[in-house]
């Protein structure tokens, strides 16, 4: 029963992970509701390992924890170099990349 709960906190932290990417304009919040979504993901696999008794969603998990990081580094990387560049984060500014 307790492994549901935390499946129920899983969606609704997914779910507001979604939303932020969608209507967010802004590059570091958008980055936040995907650090959100990753979470959200952790919460699953932990929950689902406690629910069949195996260890195998927490190594998994683990794994997310050092993708999330890598993320952030490389994702805070870019949102820095794009605001020297155009002194703004904002993504509707951003309709292309060039080199």
């Amino acid at each position: 029963m307790l492994a549901v709960n935390f499946l129920l906190l899983s969606a609704a932290l997914f779910c507001f992970g979604v939303f932020g990417v969608i209507a967010r304009k802004n590059a570091v919040m958008v980055l936040m509701s995907i650090e959100l979504i990753l979470n959200s993901v952790n919460l699953n696999l932990i929950a689902f390992a406690l629910m069949n008794d195996n260890i195998d969603g927490h190594v998994f998990a683990l794994f997310v924890i050092a993708v999330a990081a890598a993320e952030v580094g490389v994702g805070l990387g870019m949102v820095l170099m794009i605001y020297r560049n155009r002194r703004s984060i904002s993504l509707d500014e951003l309709s292309e990349m060039k080199g």
